[in-house]
């Protein structure tokens, strides 16, 4: 169902100023609902399936058949995610202003079939490390078919979330209620399809070649079209969300380490499956998704009903809690993080093998699943909390522009991450480089600081997060 800017007719069936796909009244019992937000779920299912089998395990293919450093690398994949991120603000408005969000959708998704097509071609050219001009005509055509991805990205993001959620009617109570969990349920359905992304396809990209999951990636795309372009944007609606868009940029910062210090710690460890069977680094992501997939049932059909009974709120508790209640586990997590390092660095000392960064250090993997499942589950509170916030918050004409705005946290989120890097590399490392936190031996890198330190501003932001959302008030009666 999509929103129109005419009054229509109260009929006794009528969902208020909303109109089916001919442009008629639409009808409560023939339109909307999960029945309608089905259809959109299968794009969003195929757009997530093919971005995280790209973004999760791009870091490795920097470092490994692009030869990249492992700084430069982690530059690289926090720039491109930034992008991603920060298109869906032109994306979002081209949506709102003149495209409308279905052909936006579909065009966006002939992009990306495109883009994917040409990643395929990438993959199949020969790689080679030095500078011959076909492996430079590679990288540019792999870095180009990347950004042709984020422009892609950039009209599917804030459109289709949108989209969906405009499928329930906010101002009716019991579609309220649904609407208020279909945010919950949206991220557990792509978070599953995620799963399986970095699971099946990692581990084909690490045991089996790059270019079988770039051709699976192509075919999963084939669906939906586009959305509209230019109106003028509600300014006063959007200025006031800013500050609490501000103070959640660090939680972005420390979103952006799972995809790249994360993967390439794992990647100096004992990794040893069964029968010489090795886990992908990169499949750790897993345990992130997993546990946001096991507990949004659990938050969404438990949590929400007790804290209802007490606070009279539907939606359980206030959006704003339930993103600092994420801020605050996702400080945990790098404590967390950081703790693990420290003993890997200290395994690698007591063994000798500070020196020798490609020789497995005799630790455990797993030791890395309790810093992914704690994000996991602040992703469960911010992450989702955020979606809801910056849907529910605007008019409703300029909703993709507020889901835009989210996304854009990730994106500033990935900059500020790359420059973070790039100022502590500078800082830290001397003649030779040795004493580099982000040395590309992470033997003799110091990332347990670099987590202390995302931690110590975790917590500076999370307090004067606390001291503004006390202060926030809350557009019409909404929660």
């Amino acid at each position: 169902m999509a929103i129109s800017h005419d009054e229509t007719p109260l009929l006794l069936d009528t969902v208020h100023s909303a109109v089916d796909f001919q442009g008629r009244p639409a009808l409560r019992s023939r339109s909307g609902g999960w029945r309608a937000s089905a259809f959109i779920v299968v794009v969003e299912v195929a757009e997530k399936f093919a971005y995280y089998a790209i973004y999760s395990n791009l870091i490795n293919y920097l470092t490994g058949p692009l030869a990249q450093s492992t700084m430069t690398a982690a530059v690289n994949v926090n720039v491109w995610v930034g992008t991603v991120s920060l298109i869906p603000l032109l994306g979002g408005f081209v949506a709102d202003s003149f495209l409308g969000r279905f052909r936006t959708i579909v065009l966006s998704s002939v992009i990306y079939i495109l883009a994917l097509g040409l990643l395929t071609l990438s993959a199949t050219l020969p790689t080679t490390t030095t500078t011959t001009s076909g492996s430079k005509f590679q990288v540019i055509l792999f870095f180009f078919s990347l950004y042709l991805v984020a422009v892609a990205e950039g009209g599917l993001r804030p459109c289709v979330q949108a989209f969906g959620a405009d499928q329930f009617d906010r101002e009716h109570l019991e579609e309220k209620k649904t609407g208020s969990s279909f945010f919950n349920w949206w991220n557990f359905i792509f978070t599953a399809v995620m799963i399986v992304a970095l699971t099946i396809i990692i581990f084909i990209q690490e045991n089996v070649g790059w270019l079988q999951p770039v051709k699976k990636r192509k075919l999963m795309m084939a669906f939906y079209y586009l959305t509209n372009l230019l109106k003028s944007l509600d300014a006063k609606a959007v200025l006031r969300l800013v500050p609490i868009w501000a103070l959640c940029l660090i939680y972005a910062v420390v979103f952006s380490q799972s995809s790249t210090f994360f993967t390439k710690q794992g990647a100096t460890m004992d990794r040893k499956l069964w029968h010489g069977v090795l886990v992908p680094a990169a499949c750790l992501q897993t345990f992130n998704a997993l546990s946001i997939v096991l507990f949004i049932p659990i938050y969404d059909r438990i949590i929400v009903p007790i804290a209802r009974t007490f606070t009279q709120k539907v939606s359980g508790i206030t959006m704003l809690q339930r993103i600092g209640t994420g801020m605050f586990l996702s400080a945990i997590s790098m404590v967390v993080a950081a703790l693990v390092e420290m003993k890997r660095l200290k395994m690698a000392r007591d063994y000798g093998l500070v020196d020798m960064p490609n020789v497995t250090i005799p630790m455990s993997i797993w030791w890395l699943i309790p810093q992914y499942v704690l994000f996991g589950i602040s992703d469960g509170f911010t992450y989702v909390g955020l979606q809801e916030f910056f849907y529910d918050q605007v008019p409703a004409e300029l909703r993709s522009v507020g889901l835009s705005l989210y996304l854009s946290i990730f994106g500033v989120g990935s900059f500020l991450s790359s420059f973070l890097v790039s100022v502590i590399q500078k800082a830290t490392s001397s003649g030779d480089g040795d004493h580099s936190w982000f040395n590309s031996n992470l033997n003799r890198a110091h990332l347990d600081y670099f987590y202390l330190l995302l931690a110590a501003l975790s917590v500076v932001q999370l307090f004067v997060f606390l001291f503004f959302s006390r202060s926030y008030v809350y557009k019409g009666a909404s929660t």
